[in-house]
């Protein structure tokens, strides 16, 4: 972690848990009705009357998922925030509360952690969250972030991923691969700055690469979208561990197949430049690149009309039945079988 010797450093053992809790909770506000209880009891208490409660969380570890050499800690607490909501929004509901619990060493100051929650509290108030808990404690290895996600929706409104059905249309929000070849370009100029730690990196042309990687969004939008374009979806999934793999985890829910066609799926222009300059193949970052946190769903296929000329939607594939199994349709009209090729976070 890269930090200015002359910046104020308030030690953590000068406020203690409690003290620490208070301090970095303050800021947060209770806007939903839903929240009975937030911060500062043994738990949160919720109240969803008649709705259907969505719970979710993950765990984000510094050396496995990010890198404090070029992670800002502040974006570092916007995406742990993000990859929650996702997860909520990939079931057609509505992210209300979170909970946020965190393991920190030594070496991190109070105003660091100030950082990281500052990115926290940016990420609720754009997406309308209440923070109503969570757990601080010590590491040796580090900081670890876990957050926990609530939702709720109507019964009717609920999509899981095992609802394709035979001739449903696949569909993707957005553009893919961009947050792969985000991470691959600051994994390179981490090299370069430790070959020559006097290097200036020009990182302008790359500024949408490394803003997927750095400060994703979760298509909370487009499930606003769908709502508004009267399209319930039948199976959906967040795109974080690569297309291909989302594509393989719909499919074998709804025990289906599908054909997912090379020339569909959405890449932005700086993508296939950057892809050219790295000598990537473009597909393959789209399929095994992972972290787009793109929304990835099926549809009926009379809902077509209602979707088909929106820019941020793209139909890449459709439906088909189990036999004919799960296959890429290349530009060269050959059938290639899907495989799982995204990031496995398990390590032999």
């Amino acid at each position: 972690m890269i930090e200015d010797k002359n910046t104020p450093r308030t030690s953590l053992a000068e406020l203690g848990e409690f003290g620490l809790i208070d301090h970095l909770s303050k800021h947060f506000e209770i806007i939903h009705e839903s929240t009975i209880r937030g911060i500062g009891d043994d738990a949160a208490v919720l109240d969803f009357k008649d709705k259907k409660c969505v719970l979710t969380t993950d765990l984000l570890i510094e050396g496995v998922h990010f890198d404090l050499s070029y992670v800002p800690l502040k974006h570092l607490g916007y995406k742990a925030v993000m990859v929650n909501l996702s997860d909520v929004y990939a079931m057609n509901a509505t992210a209300t509360q979170i909970t946020v619990s965190i393991a920190v060493s030594n070496r991190f100051p109070l105003e660091a952690l100030e950082e990281l929650y500052a990115g926290i509290q940016t990420a609720a108030k754009i997406y309308k969250i209440d923070v109503v808990g969570g757990d601080t404690t010590s590491s040796t290895t580090g900081l670890m972030i876990s957050v926990t996600a609530v939702g709720y929706a109507n019964q009717e409104d609920l999509v899981y991923r095992d609802g394709a059905k035979e001739n449903d249309l696949l569909v993707v929000s957005g553009d893919l691969g961009a947050a792969y070849l985000g991470l691959q370009i600051l994994e390179r100029e981490k090299q370069v700055y430790k070959a020559n730690p006097n290097s200036q990196p020009d990182l302008d042309q790359y500024s949408y690469l490394i803003e997927r990687q750095l400060k994703p969004e979760a298509r909370k939008d487009i499930i606003e979208l769908l709502k508004a374009l009267d399209v319930q979806p039948t199976s959906m999934i967040d795109i974080s561990d690569g297309l291909s793999s989302e594509v393989i985890h719909l499919c074998t829910k709804s025990e289906v197949g599908v054909h997912l066609y090379e020339e569909k799926i959405p890449l932005d222009p700086v993508v296939i430049s950057t892809c050219e300059e790295f000598k990537l193949n473009s597909t393959t970052v789209a399929l095994s690149g992972g972290e787009d946190y793109e929304l990835l769903f099926t549809i009926k296929q009379e809902d077509f009309p209602k979707i088909k000329a929106n820019p941020n939607l793209t139909v890449i594939g459709h439906i088909a039945d189990k036999k004919s199994g799960m296959g890429l349709i290349t530009r060269a009209n050959e059938k290639i079988q899907l495989t799982a090729q995204g990031w496995n976070p398990i390590k032999e």
